[in-house]
């Protein structure tokens, strides 16, 4: 199958890429390429893309492929909240219109990237599908939205698909420090200090982002039956865990690293458990890898190895907030972060 994959240079992207490629799908990206300076390991394939901004996709950039798989889109909470508007416009409005582009241009399967914060912040019971969906932050308000939106376009023709993934952690060309795991991971290796808000009695759906490709690929090759206008946790139920588990999982592979509280609240403080059973049932050629164990593993050996230091993660080089900021004050981009001429 031909497969658009919008924000292929990403965090998911850059993983997911060269699974379809191994399955045998001929792969085109498009990205706005805003963090093309974010490279953690050299490792990023090279397909034949766009180089252009989402919101300014047009009927032929989407012509002739038989899916896509849209994962572009302000990426986080710190991203969604910089400019909520901004955050609209992008994560909802474009990713509407490309869909009904898509449609228009006769693509069979629209495979969104939603997420779990689109839930409503949940307590110690499990969310499944059916959960409530009021959001706490502009990121996950805009991913409700959009699944909305999408599922009124669903028809004989036309399967939109709604991955709502858990916290994604682990290796990826264009790694992302602003993660939980891959933060508390991360400055447990370069200050030898593990920092929990609400003491980590918070709880995530732990998800590797090898695993969320697997995803994308399983929900690509599915019959349409099982997944036309569904939504699906992405993640194993069984990987489920508080934040202070994860940090004593962390002190037990980072040597000499010691574990504090924080006084600071933040949506990081709220829970969300996820009922990953429908996934299981349903897309059964998706087989998760990764467990914590394994995948906290990766993230010490991987930042062992290239020394990490401090500066990479307070910086601008892989701080999505302050490597917009840079870019800005640099004059690269403009405001509502689209390339300037200069």
């Amino acid at each position: 199958m031909r497969i658009l994959v919008t924000g292929h240079n990403g965090y998911i992207g850059t993983v997911l890429t060269p699974m379809l490629i191994k399955k045998g799908h001929q792969v085109v990206g498009i990205d706005a390429n805003i963090f093309k300076r974010c490279t953690f390991i050299e490792d990023i394939p090279e397909i034949p893309s766009i180089d252009k901004d989402i919101r300014d996709i047009e009927q032929r950039d989407v012509e002739g492929f038989g899916a896509v798989i849209h994962l572009a889109g302000l990426s986080s909470d710190p991203l969604g909240g910089y400019r909520p508007k901004l955050c609209e416009s992008i994560n909802h409005w474009a990713t509407v219109r490309l869909a009904v582009m898509a449609k228009a241009a006769g693509v069979k399967r629209f495979l969104f990237a939603s997420s779990y914060q689109g839930y409503s912040a949940g307590g110690e019971g499990f969310l499944d599908e059916h959960a409530h969906l009021t959001p706490v932050a502009s990121y996950g308000l805009s991913k409700v939205r959009v699944e909305r939106d999408l599922s009124q376009l669903a028809d004989g023709g036309f399967s939109p698909v709604f991955l709502r993934t858990g916290l994604a952690y682990g290796l990826s060309p264009r790694m992302r420090f602003d993660t939980t795991v891959n933060n508390l991971t991360a400055r447990a290796c370069v200050t030898g200090r593990i920092t929990l808000s609400n003491k980590g009695n918070q709880w995530r759906s732990l998800v590797h982002v090898e695993d969320v490709a697997r995803a994308y690929v399983a929900s690509i090759n599915a019959p349409r039956y099982r997944i036309h206008n569904e939504s699906f946790n992405v993640g194993l139920t069984a990987e489920n865990y508080r934040i202070k588990d994860v940090a004593i999982a962390i002190q037990t592979i980072v040597p000499f690293c010691t574990i504090e509280g924080s006084t600071t609240n933040s949506s990081q403080s709220y829970s969300y458990r996820l009922d990953c059973n429908k996934i299981a049932r349903k897309l059964p050629e998706f087989k998760p890898q990764w467990t914590i164990g394994k995948g906290l593993n990766q993230l010490y050996q991987s930042f062992d190895r290239v020394r990490l230091r401090l500066t990479d993660l307070e910086g601008s080089r892989f701080g999505r907030v302050a490597h917009v900021n840079k870019l800005i004050a640099e004059n690269q981009l403009d405001k509502n972060l689209r390339w300037t001429k200069g």
